[in-house]
């Protein structure tokens, strides 16, 4: 079959010729801005990478089911079933867009990943959940450095992206004019968010604490001590301590963890991310007991089997059937 034009994305598609008049232009520009906002733009990478790798394998767009198949049966050893399903995904969204019939719901397609999730499936691995202690280890190394304007920032932070339940993406998107300065302590307010994209909005109550520990005090000594008035909050700080004008790269925040987790001779570095902001404020509150709706609310996670995933996974130890079995098995034995 003819390979489509490289300027058919599985995210792009031609417009319907009830829209090609006089005045299409303008039409198809703004039709063409609306679709392209309907994806993230980290989706549409992942999406047009998957058909490049279909495509170098030898795959050939529009395609059938007996080349899927073929494909995933060349790449089923090789790579996780996860990214297969990826790669599945694209491929059906390509022919959706283009109004082509879509192969990939075919039952032989189907089937056959299956049999691959269940031959070669693995547990996804999660990024190491930070306890109350890790972030205190954390806070203690850091203090325990010379003073620095980047010393400032790197444990604002910490304790910001710990207390605040903050991806890496929105701990870097932080605008001077997202925060709201009252009595209680700091509000962040971000137009948008990863699981926001509609843009109603992100919020996160950062409340006043012991100075040492606090985030909100903590971001305002970081927006002193680098005069930031205005734009990004978080910035790259070079060699020399003098502070960037462009923001922070999020990988930073990744190296950042894996850096301190080093100092502090953690055994789990391999495993920390900027999710462990996520997973650790999450699994301590449910260790702390802190109530359900009070998690989901600080996290602003839109699933509750999420949540309650992760309040089970902090309770693991707390809850625990065994647990309360010994103790009355010590019991029964003094």
């Amino acid at each position: 079959m003819k390979k489509q034009p490289p300027s058919h994305s599985p995210l792009s598609t031609p417009l319907p010729d009830t829209l090609s008049g006089t005045s299409s232009l303008l039409t198809e520009q703004d039709i063409q801005k609306y679709l392209q906002a309907a994806t993230s733009d980290s989706t549409r990478k992942a999406y047009k990478s998957a058909v490049r790798q279909f495509e170098k394998w030898g795959g050939r767009l529009p395609t059938d089911s007996h080349s899927l198949v073929s494909y995933l049966l060349s790449r089923a050893e090789h790579l996780n079933p996860r990214t297969l399903d990826l790669h599945l995904t694209a491929i059906g969204q390509w022919h959706q867009y283009q109004g082509i019939p879509n192969p990939v719901g075919e039952p032989l397609v189907q089937k056959t990943m299956r049999g691959i999730r269940r031959t070669h499936g693995k547990p996804k691995q999660k990024a190491k959940a930070l306890s109350l202690e890790h972030i205190a280890a954390l806070t203690r190394q850091l203090h325990s450095q010379p003073e620095s304007k980047k010393k400032v920032r790197d444990l604002a932070i910490i304790l910001a992206g710990f207390f605040g339940a903050f991806r890496r993406s929105e701990l870097v998107a932080i605008q001077v004019e997202d925060l709201i300065w009252e009595e209680e302590g700091l509000i962040i307010r971000l137009p948008r968010s990863k699981t926001d994209q509609s843009g109603e909005g992100l919020i996160r109550a950062l409340p006043y604490g012991a100075p040492e520990i606090c985030p909100a005090r903590t971001l305002k000594n970081w927006l002193k001590v680098s005069g930031i008035t205005t734009g990004p909050v978080f910035r790259s700080v070079n060699r020399w301590d003098t502070v960037q004008a462009r923001q922070l790269n999020s990988s930073a925040i990744n190296d950042l963890l894996k850096n301190l987790g080093n100092a502090c001779g953690f055994e789990f570095v391999a495993e920390l991310s900027s999710h462990s902001f996520r997973r650790g404020l999450s699994t301590s509150a449910a260790r702390e007991k802190v109530g359900f709706e009070l998690i989901k609310k600080q996290g602003g996670w839109k699933s509750d089997a999420t949540v309650w995933e992760y309040i089970e996974e902090g309770q693991q130890f707390t809850d625990n059937a065994s647990a309360i079995l010994m103790k009355k098995m010590a019991e029964l034995l003094s």
